[in-house]
């Protein structure tokens, strides 16, 4: 699954945005949800096998943080393709003012 598959969720771009701050548990991220533990837990698991986070045990704990590497390619992809769109609106734009369209 890629960066972007795992990311299409809302729970899982919130998820990402809380692990922003730094390293948290899975209670603490579980805490800033109405879903159940369970249903974090699966989001936490997408995110994990998509490469997106890192997990370690802490005791009984679970502490999860972000991998910045699969974040940066993603960002990285979709500047490309908002600098592609830029050139390619730009071209159109000229075009449209030299009366060549």
């Amino acid at each position: 699954m890629s960066v972007l598959d795992v990311l299409s969720d809302p729970t899982r771009r919130r998820i990402v945005e809380l692990l922003a701050a730094g390293e948290l548990n899975a209670g603490a991220i579980a805490a800033h949800f109405d879903t159940s533990r369970p249903a974090v837990s699966q989001h936490l698991g997408v995110l994990v096998e998509g490469g997106v986070l890192e997990v370690r045990r802490a005791g009984t704990q679970r502490i999860y943080r972000l991998r910045p590497a699969p974040l940066r390619e993603a960002g990285d992809w979709l500047s490309a393709q908002a600098a592609r769109w830029e050139r390619a609106l730009d071209s159109l734009e000229s075009a449209l003012d030299e009366g060549t369209v």
